[in-house]
């Protein structure tokens, strides 16, 4: 699994596509993947707003980790997830915000402890972190 991550318009995606142009890709854009058994590489981007989506459903941290981690542990082995950071920034008065952005923070670091490669992206320049 490989994480490309930064601030919001920093060019992640673009930094994805760039990398995968020419191959078969699964791009699933705000929402987890229904099924990664398939030979084409699995974009997740978004994964932020899914999980105010959630939220707004009433699923609990763990729910969603088990949903997430169900996606880790499909077998497939080229996966990519583009993840927003949040953490840097005022933080949001309103508590569902506060709430999504605290949740973010700990799925990320579960997401990032379980990728083989983590690549940060600031503004279009990419760092590899692991």
């Amino acid at each position: 699994m490989h994480i490309v991550f930064g601030g919001a318009f920093n060019g992640k995606r673009q930094y994805v596509k760039d990398r995968l142009n020419g191959h078969e890709v699964y791009w699933s854009e705000g929402e987890l993947p229904e099924s990664t058994a398939s030979e084409a590489t699995i974009v997740i981007a978004g994964l932020e707003n899914w999980i105010k989506q959630q939220l707004g459903k009433g699923l609990t941290e763990g729910q969603m980790m088990e949903q997430i981690r169900r996606i880790m542990d499909s077998g497939q082995s080229r996966q990519i997830w583009i993840l927003t950071d949040l953490n840097r920034g005022i933080v949001p008065t309103e508590r569902i915000e506060r709430e999504m952005r605290d949740l973010v923070g700990r799925l990320y670091q579960h997401l990032f402890a379980e990728a083989e490669k983590i690549t940060r992206i600031w503004y279009g320049i990419p760092e590899k972190i692991k």
